[in-house]
């Protein structure tokens, strides 16, 4: 394939101008008025869209971080009433949720490729979320259940991150994705510091199972609301107007054949 560099001048050209305007937008005072007015109600409009997307992407966690710490990890006294296990035991139900996890991190990518990201999101929260609610059943019944439910759990949720940036390739233009993609990952976290408390708070006063019930149901609820906000594609939004979609197809677009033009020159 020839190279026409004046076209690449000129594809570069276009996307360094974007890149300053929106440099240009963050330093001036937010009450100065835009050469284009039209520019920024788009782009105000497709930030509007993506908050929903986001709150529930920091959400997702507190459904997965609250009970990822499994029953052996339950005050000493209550787990040693019910259950028998031996330190070998415990160390293979710690580790079998990331033997999974493992497994499908780099697969997930091209599962988001094939199918819409996120729906693969939410399917990875909601089945987790499931699949909690069974490990106080397993736990009674044998070991060998809670590390089998485990692994499982870890195989879903191993899509979620390659599922996030799934989403954000579809919906965060080049100069929103890093802020938008910060911002949603920053709920794993929040998550953790949340929700795992939370957990010690139950335990104490509903017994440990009732965390696998309580995050269970919360990652079920969380995926009705997010059956409602989340659309594969700008396309497929029902109320998006022509102006926002348009504003987030063509900045996607021109970032996505610069990083055509400059591999065909490298």
């Amino acid at each position: 394939m020839e190279f026409r560099q004046e076209e690449f001048r000129k594809l570069a050209g276009r996307a360094l101008g974007r890149l300053h305007r929106g440099m240009q937008e963050r330093q001036e005072p937010r009450c100065l008025l835009s050469e284009n007015q039209a520019l920024d109600g788009a782009m105000a409009g497709a930030r509007e869209r993506s908050e929903p997307v986001i709150t529930l992407c920091q959400a997702a966690p507190l459904a997965t971080s609250g009970p990822r710490p499994d029953p052996t990890q339950s005050p000493r006294k209550q787990f040693k009433a019910q259950f028998n296990w031996d330190p070998e035991t415990v160390g293979l139900i710690h580790g079998s949720f990331f033997w999974g996890y493992i497994v499908t991190q780099i697969p997930g990518g091209f599962i988001c490729q094939k199918f819409a990201a996120n729906r693969v999101f939410g399917f990875a929260i909601v089945a987790t979320s499931t699949l909690n609610m069974l490990i106080p059943s397993a736990a009674r019944v044998h070991y060998g259940c809670v590390i089998f439910v485990r692994i499982l759990q870890g195989l879903v949720e191993g899509v979620t991150y390659p599922a996030c940036h799934g989403i954000w390739s579809k919906w965060a233009p080049p100069l929103e994705r890093s802020r938008l993609a910060t911002t949603a990952f920053c709920g794993s976290y929040a998550g953790a510091v949340v929700a795992m408390p939370l957990a010690g708070v139950l335990v104490q006063y509903s017994g440990w199972s009732s965390v696998f019930y309580v995050y269970g149901s919360f990652g079920i609820f969380w995926y009705l609301f997010w059956l409602l906000v989340s659309y594969e594609s700008p396309a497929l939004h029902p109320s998006i107007s022509e102006e926002e979609r348009k504003y987030i197809e063509d900045a996607i677009g021109e970032s996505a054949k610069l990083m055509k033009k400059l591999k065909i020159f490298l």
